[in-house]
């Protein structure tokens, strides 16, 4: 179990703003407004609300950076495909975040947050083809675990993967916020390839 002794919310970038030239490995969490990036990030950091979630999904306009221990950032980025954003907004948080897979030197490993009861829309798959195009391999946490029955979860997961059209080999961790089922799967992630590997 990963002991978090301390967080810090550290730096927070909107659309002028520079990113931070951090020394600490990055670690990235993507996903559609309402998937819950926040409850997830919560979560991990055994937190009750230091994320802010936002009662209106898409209100976080800013990338988030979290430091965690001294030993890791987790990069909360902008939420994708919400309706009542206007194109252009959108269009500024999609160059926020094509910036960050493309300017960050520290960036070990991105999540991409899909909810796991709907087959991965539009948005999600254009946003894995992305962040694949940049050079990452996206670990896919299927959030809101806890709306469905068990016996329900592998045909979910199969859909998910084939409509996704994820790479054979990548992991799938399905979460609950509820139950916290899948959060010592990914510290464990977590410690395997970013918390071991020095930085250069």
């Amino acid at each position: 179990m990963h002991i978090i002794k301390n967080v810090n919310l550290e730096t927070v970038c909107g659309i002028t703003s520079k990113l931070p030239e951090n020394k600490l490995p990055e670690v990235a969490f993507a996903g559609k407004s309402n998937v819950g990036k926040s409850s997830l990030i919560n979560g991990l950091m055994n937190r009750k609300a230091y994320a802010r979630t936002s009662a209106q999904p898409g209100k976080t306009q800013t990338i988030n950076y979290y430091k965690i221990n001294e030993e890791i950032y987790f990069v909360d980025l902008p939420g994708y495909g919400y309706a009542k954003v206007s194109k252009t907004i959108s269009e500024k948080w999609g160059k926020l975040i094509e910036d960050y897979l493309h300017q960050s030197k520290q960036l070990r490993l991105v999540f991409l947050l899909v909810d796991i009861r709907h087959a991965p829309s539009e948005n999600d798959k254009l946003m894995y083809d992305w962040i694949v195009s940049h050079g990452y391999n996206p670990t896919i946490i299927a959030t809101k675990l806890d709306k469905l029955k068990r016996s329900q979860v592998p045909k979910h997961l199969k859909i998910l993967k084939e409509t996704l059209g994820v790479t054979e080999g990548t992991p799938i961790i399905p979460y609950s916020s509820i139950t916290k089922q899948g959060r010592e799967e990914i510290w464990t992630l977590l410690e395997t390839y970013v918390l071991e590997t020095e930085i250069l």
